[in-house]
């Protein structure tokens, strides 16, 4: 099952009202919370901007089709802090790895601490954390374009990768090694699976920045002062990814996206190759496609798409949102056309083959935090963008895009 020639990431910027009513609410971290009193205001608001956003999107034949995110502050709100055995937790920076590439670029911004989810109990999969945000989105969109939606959830690596080794689960846990926090894991991220495709969501997209920071130097460094070698953490990865993707239904669409970082007026964290993970994540995670940052030089050349195997998709996001200024049509075609044939030598099949499992898309999503985007971009100028990315698949796949 192959992704659109046209793509989008996921979060979309949020109207002024949305923001306007939630900042006077909670403040601008994750895993805020609503005020009881003011919950079904809004809620009722909130809902409503979703509609409008996905009519929107249905208007402008966009897809995938998302919700925006509007329902999260935070890319990556949802899963953790909805699943029994996790607690919300300030941290202060010195609790995170050592050189962890978020850490250098939050401390830019003087943000005092971090908000993260350890696991104080034992993990065990209880209400569906982003079932209710299928559901609205499903209700919004006819059934024959079900197929066409997409919900994002976060790589169940995040918070474990961000906090010291030993960290991400307390005393009061039952847990003692990494190995039983991931197996409890695990287990509620394949529930959550399930969950949404039995209720028809047929494509879920894992968001994981924090992969690339394995081709960081500074992090890598980091592991080996904080006692794990990164060799090590990188395999464990490989394994809670397994375990997480084992025994999906065939006719599920999974996709994974990579970037560098994504924060307000185009902060991002790392740069770098995919070379050094390339090969290992193509082969070894069970995702169909993969969803990656390709829009400057920061992302390096498109060598290892050789790895990319026949049955694997790529979605290459040559269009940024980090800034308003639209590219050029003819040139990210160029672009396109050099990574096409990067896989064609790989794999040793002609280009029209290789363009059936070939997509373009921005580079990440347009709104990672609900109170920030990229500079001098708003919503008129995301529209473009997405206008953007439609002409180019045009231009490369005529109109099955």
């Amino acid at each position: 099952m192959r992704p659109f020639h046209a793509e989008q990431i996921g979060s979309l910027l949020r109207p002024s009202e949305l923001l306007e009513f939630r900042q006077s609410l909670i403040s601008n971290e994750a895993h805020g919370s609503i005020p009881e009193n003011r919950k079904k205001e809004y809620e009722e608001l909130e809902r409503r901007c979703i509609a409008d956003v996905v009519r929107e999107q249905l208007t402008r034949n966009i897809t995938s089709i998302t919700d925006g995110e509007y329902g999260r502050i935070l890319f990556y709100d949802g899963l953790f802090e909805k699943t029994p055995g996790f607690t919300v937790q300030q941290v202060p920076w010195s609790a995170l790895r050592t050189d962890f590439p978020t850490t250098k670029g939050y401390l830019k911004r003087n943000y005092a601490f971090r908000s993260l989810v350890v696991a104080t109990g034992k993990i065990v999969y209880g209400q569906s954390p982003y079932l209710d945000e299928w559901l609205y989105l499903r209700s919004l969109v006819p059934e024959e374009k079900w197929g066409q939606c997409k919900i994002t959830m976060p790589a169940p690596t995040w918070m474990h990768m961000q906090l010291k080794p030993g960290t991400a689960f307390s005393p009061t846990s039952p847990y003692s090694s990494d190995a039983d926090y991931f197996a409890d894991l695990a287990d509620v991220y394949r529930k959550e699976i399930r969950t949404l495709y039995d209720a028809g969501l047929r494509c879920i997209q894992f968001d994981d920045p924090q992969l690339t920071y394995f081709f960081n130097d500074d992090f890598l460094r980091g592991c080996q002062i904080d006692g794990q070698g990164p060799d090590e953490l990188f395999d464990l990865y490989m394994k809670v990814y397994r375990d997480c993707l084992k025994d999906k239904p065939v006719d599920l669409h999974l996709g994974v996206h990579l970037c560098r970082g994504n924060g307000p007026q185009g902060l991002y964290f790392s740069s770098g190759s995919y070379e050094k993970i390339a090969q290992r994540i193509f082969n070894e995670l069970d995702f169909d496609t993969f969803y990656l940052e390709y829009d400057t030089e920061r992302a390096g050349g498109f060598e290892p798409l050789r790895f990319l195997p026949v049955d694997k998709n790529v979605v290459l996001g040559v269009v940024t949102t980090k800034k308003a200024e639209l590219e050029d049509l003819s040139l990210l075609r160029s672009r396109v056309e050099e990574a096409v044939a990067t896989i064609v030598k790989g794999q040793g099949r002609s280009k029209q083959e290789v363009l059936k499992n070939v997509g373009v898309s921005p580079q990440c999503g347009f709104s990672s935090g609900s109170f920030g985007g990229g500079v001098g971009v708003d919503r008129e100028v995301m529209w473009k963008k997405l206008k953007l990315v439609q002409d180019l698949a045009q231009n490369i796949w005529g109109k099955e895009v």
